[in-house]
C-alpha cells in the first residue's frame, strides 16, 4: 500500500482543507476520522468546526483568533493541523487501531413491503430475486464515507456492483425516516423524513439522528456498518 499523501490548501480566508488521498483507498475514511479526533482533542485556538468528507477534512477557523507571533493565520493553522495529523499517524502506512477509532455498527432493517417499495424494481434491474437482493445488501460490511445531504445521512461505500442502481427519475416528496436506500454505487439511510430520489429497499427502527444527543448523529465518517434483516414483527416490537 502506498503511503497516503497529505496536502493542505486554503478554502477562502477562513478555512483550510486537508486532503488524505486517494479517495479510492479503503483506509482513507478511517484516516479522516482519526484526523478529526486528533483535531478535536487538540482544541486549536480559533478553530470553529471540522467537516470530514470522502478523503478530506475542512477546518473552519476565526482568522483573528488564529493569528499570532507575526505568522499569518492560515500558515499558523496549517502547521498545527499537520502536527495533529502526524500525532495521529494519519500519513503513515500503518495507523494503530486505537488511533483510527473506527467502530462497527449494526443496523436492523426490515426489507421490502411497505418498508421497501423499490425492492422489486432493484431486484429486476439486478436480475436477482428479492431474497437475493436482501442477502447481498446485508451480507457485506460498509464504510461511512461522508455525512451529509441532511443531518446524519451516511453515504456508505462497499455496495456490491450487482446492486448499483440509478436514482429514481422522479424523487419522492417524502421518504420516511429510517428508510434504507440505494443511489448509484452507494447505499444509505435517511435519518429524517425528507424528499429523496434514492431507491428505498427497507427501513430501520433505529434512530440515526437525535438533536439533543452529543453527538447527535449515530454514525460518523470511518465507521463500519452492517445491516441485519429483521421481520415486520420485530420492527414493530423494536419501535
Amino acid at each position: 500500500m502506498k503511503k497516503p499523501i497529505l496536502t493542505c490548501e486554503p478554502l477562502g480566508d477562513s478555512a483550510l482543507t486537508v486532503t488524505i488521498g486517494p479517495s479510492g483507498d479503503p483506509s482513507v475514511p478511517a484516516r479522516v476520522r482519526a484526523l478529526v479526533g486528533a483535531l478535536a482533542r487538540a482544541r486549536l485556538p480559533g478553530v470553529l468546526d471540522f467537516a470530514p468528507s470522502y478523503a478530506s477534512v475542512t477546518v473552519f477557523y476565526d482568522p483573528v483568533r488564529a493569528e499570532g507571533n507575526g505568522v499569518l493565520p492560515y500558515h499558523r493553522l496549517e502547521r498545527a493541523v499537520l502536527e495533529c495529523a502526524e500525532a495521529a499517524r494519519v500519513g503513515h502506512r500503518r495507523v494503530p487501531r486505537r488511533v483510527l477509532e473506527d467502530r462497527l455498527v449494526e443496523i436492523p432493517v426490515c426489507y421490502g413491503g411497505d418498508f421497501g417499495p423499490d425492492l422489486a424494481e432493484v431486484a429486476s434491474h439486478a436480475r436477482l430475486s428479492m431474497t437475493d437482493v436482501v442477502a447481498r445488501h446485508s451480507g457485506v460490511e460498509y464504510t461511512v464515507q461522508a455525512i451529509g445531504f441532511v443531518p446524519g445521512f451516511p453515504y456508505l461505500g462497499g455496495l456490491t456492483p450487482r446492486l448499483h442502481m440509478p436514482r429514481r427519475s422522479t424523487p419522492r416528496e417524502l421518504v420516511p425516516a429510517g428508510s434504507v436506500a440505494i443511489g448509484g454505487a452507494q447505499t444509505g439511510v435517511y435519518p429524517l423524513a425528507t424528499p429523496g430520489g434514492w431507491n428505498v429497499i427497507g427501513r430501520t427502527p433505529s434512530t440515526l439522528f437525535r438533536t439533543l444527543d452529543n453527538p447527535p448523529a449515530l454514525l460518523r465518517v470511518g465507521d463500519r456498518v452492517v445491516f441485519r434483516p429483521i421481520t415486520a414483527e420485530e420492527f414493530s416490537v423494536w419501535k
